[in-house]
């Protein structure tokens, strides 16, 4: 664990707070159902592989590196459209990630959390809403920025330090994003997953679920600084 003392906390949502995972993976099998099986096999694994990347960046890499066709502004709106619409009223009840309600219960009292996900802004933000859980948080940052981006606007705003705050998510994406930006990583991987995280610099833990999460930053957490929104 890092000596530094945390005064910010930021979380992506899918496979962090909810568990979400299943259920865009089922959706994603739905609508790319029309290609040769071996071609939906590549773009499952391209899909479990690359969480934290905006569905748009994936249905992009699909088209041109798996399905090598073209992809229009209109089809690529279709697929979002279809896509939202198999999973939006879903992700309102998708079970949490144990220990995610108390984390956040508890951690909101003590310093600001923020979200950043790769799901479309608005949209997340609808769905935090309506799971009434917006109390929590700071700020919900969505795409399109990426999730670097949006780290970054949370440093200049909170006025922490990378040191001083760590993002929690599950995907080598958001490694990166915490890996460009300097603040502190710790991955979230569900009992029975692969470690993707596997040599790595800087993931500074591990955890299955959210108590332990909660139970790692015990004693970690600097007196709460003053919001700033």
């Amino acid at each position: 664990m890092s000596s530094n003392c945390l005064t910010t906390l930021i979380l992506d949502f899918d496979g962090v707070v909810v568990e979400s995972l299943p259920l865009k993976t089922a959706a994603f099998k739905k609508i790319f159902s029309f290609a040769p099986p071996k071609h939906l096999d590549e773009i499952i694994a391209f899909h479990l592989e690359n969480g934290g990347m905006s569905r748009y960046d994936k249905f992009r890499h699909i088209y041109a590196n798996i399905l090598h066709e073209e992809l229009t502004p209109e089809q690529e709106e279709r697929l979002a459209g279809e896509y939202v619409g198999l999973i939006f009223e879903s992700m309102l009840t998708v079970p949490y990630v144990r220990g995610a309600e108390e984390l956040l219960r508890d951690c909101s009292r003590r310093l600001p959390l923020y979200i950043v996900s790769a799901t479309p802004e608005g949209e997340m933000q609808e769905i935090v809403r309506r799971r009434d859980l917006t109390k929590y948080f700071v700020r919900i940052y969505g795409s399109p920025k990426t999730k670097a981006e949006c780290i970054r606007e949370i440093l200049a705003e909170t006025g922490a330090s990378p040191e001083e705050a760590l993002f929690v998510g599950d995907a080598p994406n958001d490694w990166q994003a915490a890996y460009e930006t300097g603040v502190r990583f710790v991955a979230r991987i569900p009992p029975g997953d692969p470690n993707r995280f596997a040599g790595r610099p800087g993931v500074e833990g591990i955890v299955e679920n959210l108590h332990e999460l909660r139970e790692y930053l015990r004693g970690n957490i600097c007196s709460s600084r003053s919001r700033t929104l």
